[in-house]
């Protein structure tokens, strides 16, 4: 027998009001892009000796990606920092052999664009009058659980994506960034990302530089992941299912808990990704809500090939209109921390998951909490001193998250021409 399913909890109910939403269209008319100058700063990544992996990527790779093997998986050679047109400092990575550091940037801008498409489509007051049924089946099925942050997270997720794939771009034919994200999408890349992959690992993976797969050229001209890299990813995803429907199962048989008290009381064995996968009817695998075509009104929508479409297209028409240069000064000496103790930014938090995370961290720390601002990736925290700061930082390290102050971070993109 399954277990017993939570209150609301129904990924077909979600993945079908997510549909509904979009279905009336999910993004304004494209707007003509502006062109802007971006200045990227590169670091070489130091990998252990005898090993292409750093020592953060080794040791995540040794806790939560088993059974994926050190060869199996490619690191960066390079981590960038940058801020956006929008202001806001980021994180990125890139491969010399692979798109380099444009890729990375023109994802971002295209985030941006979308995000604002998104603002001014009406989403916003779609999702006001959702009924209070399908608000319940929201919160209790996704992580980000207000629609508008759902389609956000979606369309960043998708330039996340791209970009780390880039790091295997000359496992494939194409020859500039634009070609290369049309290929992504042509084969079926994001596809299969949102139903072979699981969430977390393409988001701590994306965090750590490094990908666990890798892509084979078929006779179309296409591209598609080898059959070892659909072994690993199929073995760690059940791995991850296992681990989460362990632990509710001795929950709720062992302890006789219901679901919603052993959700309360195994909160951090069970955090908002696990929760998830140990809610999952038995024998189901679960895939990106967006992933299944829906039916509205006798048409069928498919939101996933919605955003990766508009995607690929908007970033086709910005990377002619954006320019990355690379800043040569010397970068400030590691731990180096500038302004304010208390605020400073976390580029590569990209949901609530992610805010959750980095405040369980902080307050595990002693470290209160003030804010915490997902668009503008800003922190503000009791922070007594330097020291505190330099141990905040180096434990987010830890965590795969790469904090910036806002001092060094460069000025915003600057219009052009």
């Amino acid at each position: 027998m399954g277990m017993p399913a939570a209150p609301h909890y129904d990924r077909r109910a979600a993945s079908r009001v997510l549909a509904r939403l979009a279905a009336p269209g999910l993004f304004t008319v494209a707007e003509a892009p502006s062109a802007v100058r971006i200045t990227v700063r590169a670091t070489a990544l130091r990998p252990e000796p005898g090993s292409s992996l750093t020592q953060s990527q080794r040791m995540y790779l040794e806790r939560f990606l088993r059974p994926c093997r050190p060869e199996q998986v490619t690191s960066a050679t390079h981590r960038i920092t940058w801020t956006d047109s929008a202001g806001i400092p980021n994180t990125g990575y890139f491969h010399t052999g692979g798109a380099g550091p444009e890729l990375a940037v023109v994802a971002r801008e295209t985030v941006l664009a979308l995000w604002r498409s998104l603002a001014a489509s009406g989403l916003v007051e779609r999702s006001a009058v959702l009924t209070e049924p399908d608000l319940a089946v929201l919160t209790a099925t996704t992580t980000d659980h207000d629609p508008h942050e759902i389609f956000r997270v979606g369309v960043e997720a998708t330039g996340r994506a791209l970009t780390q794939h880039g790091l295997i771009a000359a496992d494939t034919p194409y020859r500039d960034i634009v070609e290369f994200a049309r290929g992504m999408r042509d084969s079926g890349i994001f596809a299969a990302v949102a139903t072979r992959w699981f969430w977390e690992l393409q988001a701590s993976t994306f965090r750590r530089g490094m990908i666990p797969v890798r892509l084979a050229t078929q006779p179309d001209g296409s591209v598609r992941y080898t059959a070892d890299s659909i072994t690993v990813l199929r073995a760690m995803k059940d791995a991850t299912i296992g681990d989460a429907r362990a632990v509710m199962r001795r929950a709720t048989t062992e302890e006789g808990l219901d679901v919603e008290a052993a959700v309360a009381k195994y909160h951090d064995d069970l955090d908002l990704i696990s929760r998830q996968y140990a809610l999952l009817p038995a024998e189901s695998r679960p895939a990106c809500l967006a992933a299944a075509p829906q039916a509205v009104d006798g048409a069928a929508v498919h939101v996933l090939a919605t955003v990766v479409d508009r995607f690929v297209e908007t970033f086709a028409a910005l990377a002619g209109k954006v320019e990355v240069v690379e800043d040569t000064a010397e970068p400030e000496p590691d731990g180096t921390l500038l302004g304010d103790d208390g605020v400073f930014y976390v580029p590569d938090m990209s949901c609530k998951h992610c805010v959750r995370t980095i405040t369980a961290l902080l307050e595990s720390m002693d470290i209160p909490v003030v804010e915490i601002d997902l668009e503008s990736k800003r922190v503000i925290a009791r922070i007594r001193s330097p020291r505190n700061r330099f141990r905040v930082f180096e434990a987010l390290r830890d965590g795969g998250y790469n904090p910036v102050d806002d001092v060094q971070a460069q000025a915003p993109g600057a219009a052009v021409g």
